[in-house]
C-alpha cells in the first residue's frame, strides 16, 4: 500500500500544475465509480491549499494511509516540528460530531502506531470549507482532546499559530519511512480481512506480525500437505492471552475461502456475543461500503454474504446432527476451542433441548466424528487459550486429546509446543507422553507476543502474576507497565466513570465490565443479570444509550471474552476476594452467599477475573466497592482484604 497518493514539498506542489497533480492522484485511486465526485473534491483542496500554503516551507501529503482503519486521511502537512493532519468537508458549514472524531482517530492511529509520530507534534485539523470562524484551543488540540476547526480561508492563521514558537524540524524520509505498528481491534481486523487486506497490511512489522505471519505459513503448510495427499489432520494453536489467535484463524478462513472456494473454509465459534458482534460489524461495513462504491445493497443480503464467513458453531453442530451426510466444509477454524462441552454437559443439553436420549459423545468428539465423514481430506483448526474456561461443563483441550487417543487414530495430531511444555493447557502426564509420541509438535502453533494492549506487552504476565498472589513479582510487574498501560483503582464508581471517560479521546469506547457473579453490586447500580445487547453496545455510537459509551449497561465475561474494550472500568464483585493472603471463592444464592469448594469450579471463577483483567487495550480502572454496616451479604471483609492487595502492589488510587 503506497503511504501516499500524492507528495511533494510545498513549493513544489504549489508551483505544479493542477492537472499533474490530479492526474497523479486519480492515476493511484482504485476506485473508479466515485472518480468525478472525489476528483471535485481534490481539485477543491488543491486550490484551496495552494492559496493557504503560499507563505510556507514543508511537505504535503495528498490521501495519506490509515492501515489500520484501511482509509486515507486528506492531507499530511508537515512544517517545522508540527504534522497538521487535516480533513476537508468540501462545501460544508459545520463541524459535525462524526467528522470531528474521524480525524481526531487518524491522529491518535498515528501517534499510537506510527514511529516516527511517537513523540511528534500532531495536530488534528478539520476544514470545512464553508464554515464560520472558530475559536483555537492550542494546548487542547495537543494533547488531543479536541480538534481544529477552520475554513478555507483561516488554514493559514491556524499553522502559524502552531508553528510560531518552534525551533526543530521533522525529516521528511525518515518520518515517512519509518515503521508502522497497527494493532486492529478482532472487529476492525474482521473487517478489513473481509475486505480483502492481508493480515500483514493490519497488524504490527514487529515480532507480534512475524508471529501471526509464522503461525499462518505453518497452517497453510499443513492444509496443503493434507490436500494433495488425501489426509485427516487437526492443529492445535495456542496463544497468550489478546496474541491474537481469533485474528490467525479469521485469517487462515479467509485465506483458505480466496485460495479455492472448493474447501469452503469457515469460522466457527461457540462464543456467541463475538459471533453476533462479527457479523453484525461486517454487514454493516458492507452496507457503507456498497452505498459508497455506488452499489447499495440491504441489510439482509449484507447478513446473507458476511455471514456464510463466520457462523455459531452449536448452528453447524445441530445442522449435521439432524443430517448424517458429508460436510461441505474441508477446512474448519474452531475458535476458543477449550470451551467446547464434555460429554456430560452435551448428553445433558441433548436430552433437556433435543429429546435425544443417551447422547455419548462430547462436543469435541461429535465434531470430529463430522470432519471425519470426509472421503478423502480435512482440516481442523483449534485456537485453544489456555486458563480461559470460564463455565460449567467447558471440556478443555484434554477432551479433544481424548478423542484422537482413543477413536480416531488414523488423524494427524500438530500441536504448539506450549501444550506439553506448560501445566496451562494439558494436567495429565498421559496425555502430553501420547502426545509427544504420538502427534507433532510445531512451535509455529504458538502466539507469543499480546497484541491486544499496543501499550504494554507485559499485561498478561502481570494479570498471572496478580491472580497468584506473587505480590513481589506483580509489583514489579506493575512498575513496568504503569506508565504505558495505566491501572487505577477507586472505592467510588462515579471517580471510576469520571476517569475513563477523560482519557478516551475519538472513539475510544469506554465500558463497565463485572463477573457475572458479582450479584451484590445490584445495590450499587451494577446489574450483572440485565442481559445487554452485545452489538449495540459495542458497536453503537455515543448517542445511543445501549452502547458502552453510556456506562449503564454492564457486560460479564460471557459478553466480552474474545473481543477488546480501549478503556474499561472493572467492577470487582465479592464472589472473588483476599482474605488471610488467600484467594476466596463464593457464588451468591437466594439470599446469601455459598462457599465453592470443587476445585474446578474455583478454576472457573478465576479464569473469568482473568478474562476480566485482560480486556482493555488502553488502560482500566478497578473499582472495589466498601462494605455496608447494614448488608449482611457486603461486609467489609468482602472487599478490604482484596482493596489492601491492590495498595500493597502500589496500584495507584483516584
Amino acid at each position: 500500500m503506497n503511504r501516499a497518493y500524492y507528495k511533494n514539498s510545498i513549493s513544489k506542489f504549489i508551483r505544479e500544475n493542477d492537472n499533474s497533480i490530479l492526474g497523479k492522484l486519480s492515476l493511484n485511486h482504485s476506485n473508479r465509480q466515485l472518480e468525478d465526485l472525489q476528483k471535485n473534491a481534490w481539485v477543491k483542496q488543491i486550490e484551496i491549499l495552494k492559496d493557504q500554503l503560499n507563505e510556507f516551507e514543508g511537505q504535503i501529503y495528498f490521501e495519506f494511509a490509515i492501515p489500520r482503519m484501511g482509509k486515507r486521511v486528506d492531507n499530511i502537512i508537515i512544517i517545522n516540528d508540527s504534522i497538521f493532519v487535516v480533513e476537508f468537508k468540501v462545501g460544508g458549514g459545520g463541524f459535525e460530531n462524526y467528522a470531528q472524531a474521524q480525524v481526531l482517530d487518524y491522529t491518535l492511529d498515528l501517534k499510537n502506531f506510527h514511529e516516527g509520530s511517537h513523540n511528534a507534534k500532531l495536530i488534528p485539523v478539520l476544514l470545512a470549507t464553508n464554515a464560520e470562524n472558530q475559536h483555537i484551543e492550542i494546548e487542547n488540540t495537543l494533547n488531543h482532546k479536541t480538534v481544529v476547526k477552520t475554513n478555507k480561508k483561516s488554514l493559514k492563521y491556524v499553522l502559524k499559530g502552531f508553528i510560531k514558537n518552534s525551533s526543530s524540524y521533522i525529516d521528511f524520509e525518515n518520518w515517512e519511512s519509518s515503521t508502522y505498528k497497527p494493532t486492529p481491534t478482532i472487529v476492525e481486523a474482521a473487517q478489513a480481512l473481509y475486505k480483502g487486506h492481508s493480515v500483514e497490511a493490519i497488524s504490527r512489522s514487529d515480532s507480534g506480525a512475524i508471529n501471526l505471519s509464522k503461525t499462518a505459513n505453518c497452517l497453510n503448510r499443513i492444509i496443503d500437505d493434507s490436500k494433495n495427499n488425501k489426509k485427516k489432520t487437526i492443529c492445535f494453536v495456542t496463544g497468550v492471552p489478546g496474541a491474537g489467535k481469533t485474528l490467525a484463524g479469521l485469517n487462515i478462513a479467509n485465506e483458505r475461502l480466496k485460495a479455492d472456494e472448493d474447501e469452503h473454509a469457515i469460522f466457527l465459534s461457540g462464543n456467541g456475543p463475538l459471533v453476533d458482534v462479527l457479523r453484525e460489524a461486517l454487514a454493516r461495513d458492507l452496507i457503507k461500503n456498497s452505498k459508497e462504491n455506488g452499489k447499495p445493497i440491504t441489510k439482509e443480503n449484507a447478513k446473507r454474504k458476511t455471514n456464510a464467513f463466520i457462523q455459531n458453531i452449536h448452528h453447524f453442530r445441530d445442522e449435521y446432527l439432524k443430517h448424517n451426510i458429508e460436510p461441505t466444509e474441508k477446512v474448519v477454524v474452531f475458535d476458543e476451542a477449550q470451551r467446547a462441552w464434555n460429554k456430560k454437559q452435551v448428553s445433558s443439553f441433548m436430552k433437556r433441548k433435543k429429546g435425544i436420549e443417551n447422547f455419548e459423545m462430547s462436543e469435541p468428539e461429535f465434531l470430529i466424528d463430522v470432519m471425519n465423514r470426509h472421503k478423502d481430506w480435512c482440516t481442523i483448526i483449534c485456537l485453544i487459550g489456555g486458563g480461559q474456561e470460564i463455565n460449567t461443563g467447558e471440556a478443555g483441550l484434554e477432551e479433544w486429546i481424548n478423542s484422537f487417543q482413543y477413536k480416531f487414530k488414523d488423524w494427524k495430531v500438530h500441536y504448539s509446543n506450549l501444550i506439553t511444555d506448560s501445566k496451562n493447557y494439558i494436567k495429565t502426564l498421559e496425555q502430553k507422553k501420547w502426545l509427544s509420541n504420538k502427534a507433532k509438535s510445531e512451535s509455529e502453533l504458538h502466539l507469543s507476543v499480546s497484541l491486544r494492549s499496543f501499550r504494554s506487552e507485559k499485561l498478561s504476565e502481570f494479570v498471572h502474576q496478580f491472580l497468584e498472589l506473587n505480590t513481589k513479582k506483580s509489583k514489579e510487574l506493575y512498575r513496568e507497565i504503569k506508565d504505558d498501560f495505566p491501572i487505577k483503582s477507586t472505592r467510588e464508581l462515579s471517580k471510576a466513570k469520571d476517569w475513563i471517560r477523560k482519557q478516551a479521546k475519538g472513539s475510544e469506547r469506554t465500558r463497565i465490565i463485572a463477573s457475572s457473579g458479582a450479584k451484590r453490586l445490584r445495590p450499587l447500580g451494577i446489574n450483572v443479570k440485565n442481559e445487554i445487547s452485545a452489538p449495540n453496545w459495542f458497536l453503537n455510537d455515543k448517542k445511543d444509550i445501549r452502547s458502552s459509551y453510556f456506562l449503564e449497561e454492564i457486560a460479564t465475561e460471557f459478553d466480552i471474552q474474545g473481543l477488546e474494550i480501549d478503556w474499561s472500568c472493572l467492577a470487582w464483585g465479592a464472589n472473588f476476594y483476599i482474605e488471610n493472603n488467600k484467594w476466596n471463592y463464593q457464588t451468591f444464592r437466594g439470599f446469601k452467599w455459598q462457599n465453592i469448594n470443587q476445585e474446578i469450579s474455583k478454576s472457573y471463577l478465576k479464569n473469568t477475573y482473568r478474562v476480566l483483567l485482560t480486556r482493555a487495550r488502553q488502560g482500566m480502572v478497578i473499582y472495589l466497592p466498601k462494605g455496608s454496616c447494614i448488608d449482611h451479604t457486603r461486609p467489609d471483609n468482602f472487599y478490604d482484604g482484596t482493596w489492601n492487595y491492590l495498595k500493597e502492589i502500589g496500584i495507584e488510587e483516584l
